[in-house]
């Protein structure tokens, strides 16, 4: 099932208090940046981040799951209702975020 263009746009409106958020689509799910690095995606209309330090200091709790066959389990973002809670989670990976690769 590939997520849909409206949870898409919840989630980077929840996210709008933060620059330089960006996203591409990939095979009908949403890979998300935050300053040039991955952190996250939408997959099937869940919002999954990738499992850092530092989300997982935020979220000791939370949900792993599969965002596809194959990939590695990333954390379920339950609290997407939460702006605040949003941008301290996606400014905290930051730092813990490999940089991009060069092409």
């Amino acid at each position: 099932m590939a997520s849909s263009k409206e949870y898409l746009n919840f989630i980077l409106e929840q996210l709008s208090g933060l620059e330089d958020i960006t996203h591409r689509a990939m095979m009908g799910e949403y890979v998300l940046y935050y300053r040039g690095k991955v952190f996250g995606g939408i997959y099937d209309d869940r919002f999954l981040v990738k499992p850092t330090k530092s989300a997982k200091a935020m979220m000791p709790d939370a949900d792993m799951e599969l965002p596809y066959e194959g990939a590695k389990e990333m954390i379920l973002v339950d609290d997407v209702d939460n702006r605040e809670f949003l941008r301290k989670l996606v400014e905290a990976m930051y730092e813990d975020l490999p940089a991009p690769k060069k092409k």
